[in-house]
């Protein structure tokens, strides 16, 4: 059984792939620093990526009157962008702070944490349900 076909761990998994580009950015972010002219950049946030992947987790409709939702999108990539408001800038016109990217840097990895621990716990559950209790 691949857990990637159900909708919930599709979901998960994507969210830890746009968790990793995330980090990426963000660790390129500290590492120009001091880099003159640098400007700090981050990504769209996961709902945005969601939208252009076209993959929201959403409820099957099973009769004619319920409510649909429909939704599209092109790619699945999550794109870097200049950050808008930053924090604070260099006279050297590198606008990185230390403080905000570590902050993000640590809300980041508290979110991986998150999604691998509902990963586990839904895979516990479904090993449960099928009779498969300490495999």
């Amino acid at each position: 059984m691949d857990l990637n076909n159900l909708g919930l761990f599709r979901m998960i998994s994507r969210r830890m792939d746009w968790l990793t580009q995330r980090h990426e950015v963000l660790a390129e972010n500290i590492a120009n620093s001091d880099t003159p002219g640098y400007q700090a950049r981050d990504i769209a946030p996961f709902d945005a990526y969601m939208d252009r992947a076209g993959a929201r987790l959403a409820p099957r409709a099973t009769d004619p009157a319920h409510i649909t939702v429909s939704a599209g999108g092109s790619g699945p990539v999550a794109r870097s962008t200049d950050i808008d408001d930053p924090y604070e800038v260099k006279p050297s016109g590198n606008n990185v702070s230390i403080e905000q990217q570590l902050m993000e840097v640590t809300e980041n990895a508290m979110n991986h944490q998150l999604a691998i621990n509902l990963y586990k716990k839904h895979a516990g559950m479904i090993r449960t349900a099928l009779g498969r209790f300490g495999r």
